[in-house]
């Protein structure tokens, strides 16, 4: 196909045929002594749409924090990460992250990745008209249990951008090895592009999970109806309220639905009750020091070649390169 055709985005899904032990890792993960569900499940087309919200309130700091190393640093983030990459978009959402480096960057290859296949679809879809030449791929997947990149997705100069504060939803060995499974897939010539949440005071972290409009709570709250939808569970939203704290032993921001009365819950083959004051852990957000996290690319093979922060240090941008 001629460079100057138009294209339509490709979406590959792995999420609509069922990824294994799916099912079974969240009926796992209700039954523990501690309750959780994984924050991947957050991510239904509504819970997309709240997170986008979310990122425009003023109390959620990093998406105008990262935006302003951007934007100040363009040029050099441009000039190390060089021209050309295909673009690798991990938990691509609206894709608008990505979608400011095209002028930069010019991939050859643009492909979001995302758990909620229908949001990127749709987003892919907008995208395509303003850039109607690049070439798209949309990849439902969930990739905090595999990294699938399959064959239509191109081989040199892969760039993985990995934005936002999304890595520390992992805990610190969890890191490391998704870290790793990214530099099993990055050619010599490819890279990473990361952002990391730096740690903080509770006055300015707990906020930004806890807003004034509630829309956090809300975002929170809708898990239980995808849930519900995915394990066939009657989980009532009216039980239950949202509770953000920073763990400041651990470093990281938390996020609990505490229920408000006795409840009893339901799903085919297993059920649970939960006292009032109860919590299921939803979402952990830790918060590293730039020595911690550095030395967690080294350990995934990575070798960090470009540092970026913005003047309050509160967050970083790092590029780092196989090592």
């Amino acid at each position: 196909m001629p460079s100057s055709a138009v294209r339509s985005p490709r979406l590959l899904d792995r999420v609509a045929a069922g990824q294994p032990g799916a099912r079974d890792e969240l009926d796992r993960s209700l039954r523990a002594a501690n309750a959780s569900i994984p924050p991947k499940h957050f991510y239904d087309p509504l819970g997309s749409a709240l997170f986008t919200a979310i990122c425009e309130l003023p109390e959620y700091y990093p998406t105008r924090t990262e935006a302003s190393i951007f934007e100040s640093r363009r040029a050099e983030i441009a000039e190390a990460v060089g021209g050309g990459p295909t673009l690798i978009d991990l938990g691509a959402g609206d894709c608008a992250k990505a979608a400011r480096l095209f002028d930069s960057l010019s991939p050859t290859q643009y492909v979001a990745v995302d758990i909620s296949t229908d949001f990127v679809a749709q987003s892919l879809t907008h995208l395509q008209r303003v850039h109607p030449t690049l070439d798209m791929i949309g990849l439902g997947v969930d990739f905090t249990r595999e990294l699938w990149m399959p064959e239509a997705v191109r081989s040199d100069r892969r760039v993985f951008f990995y934005p936002g504060s999304s890595i520390g939803n992992f805990t610190p060995p969890e890191a490391t090895a998704f870290l790793a499974r990214i530099r099993s897939e990055t050619d010599a010539r490819g890279s990473l592009l990361i952002g990391v949440d730096l740690a903080k005071s509770a006055s300015i972290v707990e906020p930004a999970y806890d807003d004034a409009l509630g829309v956090t709570a809300a975002f929170n709250l809708n898990v239980l109806n995808h849930v519900n939808r995915q394990l066939g569970s009657d989980f009532s939203v009216a039980d239950w309220r949202h509770v953000a704290f920073l763990n400041e032993a651990d470093s990281r921001i938390e996020m609990h639905l505490e229920a408000r009365r006795t409840v009893s819950v339901r799903w085919p083959g297993s059920q649970r009750r939960f006292e009032a004051g109860e919590r299921i852990h939803t979402e952990h957000s830790h918060k590293y020091g730039l020595s911690l996290f550095e030395s967690l690319l080294v350990e995934a093979g990575f070798s960090p070649a470009s540092i970026w922060t913005d003047p309050k240090g509160w967050y970083a941008l790092i590029h780092a390169l196989p090592a």
